[in-house]
């Protein structure tokens, strides 16, 4: 057990457990108190010492198992009560994770923090379906967006997103799908690509690809949820199957 009170925020990477760093393994490993998310593979608590409390922290649409008070006043109890706290947050805890959030409760509490940042889903999600967020002749920048503002509606982002030519990542969107949709459909991107993909870098992954003026029914007749990443711009029609087939097979046979 350690024995003075310390936080440190570890980014559990986009849902495949092999996706964290290794220095946020040994973190798990040293920590005798770990809060971990929904979105953080649970296999990652294997590499825990023994009889380490594990305290299920997660949060849905809809479904909070604590509030975000309630878990940064828990962070402060642990750290005090056993030493070193881990929390283990799903992708970046910095990239809409209220990471930083967190962090500034604990040190007002004169707790040390440290930081281990993680593989975002933003892009990691994309990329392992062969879409490249940015590509020489076809997109020069991205956004990445969360759809819902702290009130819950739609961020005025989405707006300013949709009049950029970036590939636009869209986080925490399938519920306000429709409304992104017209929005992009307002500013003359109908035809542009989308892709939506559920559930990204897990066996369950699923994907849809269609154009901004259909993917909302195609999205709704499979039965798309979340936990999904939307992404929109030309990009998306880089993504072909049968170039992540040919890249598997190389993996093995070169």
């Amino acid at each position: 057990m350690n024995t003075y009170p310390k936080l440190t925020l570890v980014g559990a990477g986009p849902g495949d457990p092999d996706l964290i760093s290794l220095k946020g393994i040994k973190a798990i490993a040293d920590a005798d108190a770990i809060l971990y998310d929904d979105l953080a593979s649970k296999e990652l608590l294997t590499y825990a010492k023994p009889k380490v409390e594990k305290i299920y922290v997660g949060k849905r649409v809809g479904k909070h198992s604590h509030t975000q008070d309630t878990i940064n006043e828990l962070i402060v109890h642990f750290a005090k009560e056993k030493g070193h706290v881990v929390r283990l947050k799903g992708g970046d805890p910095f990239i809409f994770g209220r990471g930083y959030e967190e962090v500034e409760y604990v040190r007002d509490h004169n707790i040390e923090t440290a930081i281990v940042p993680g593989i975002s889903s933003a892009h990691a999600v994309p990329a392992l379906q062969g879409i490249p967020l940015t590509s020489r002749g076809v997109s020069q920048s991205y956004w990445a967006v969360t759809a819902t503002s702290k009130d819950g509606t739609m961020t005025k982002d989405i707006s300013l997103a949709a009049q950029s030519t970036a590939t636009v990542v869209i986080l925490m969107g399938t519920r306000k799908l429709k409304e992104i949709c017209e929005t992009f459909s307002a500013y003359g991107k109908q035809e542009t690509p989308v892709a939506i993909i559920q559930n990204g870098t897990m066996a369950n992954e699923r994907i849809v690809i269609d154009t901004v003026d259909s993917i909302y029914a195609k999205a709704k007749a499979e039965s798309i949820s979340s936990p999904a990443v939307i992404v929109i711009g030309e990009t998306v029609s880089l993504s072909d199957i049968s170039w992540k087939e040919r890249f598997k097979l190389n993996q093995y046979f070169g």
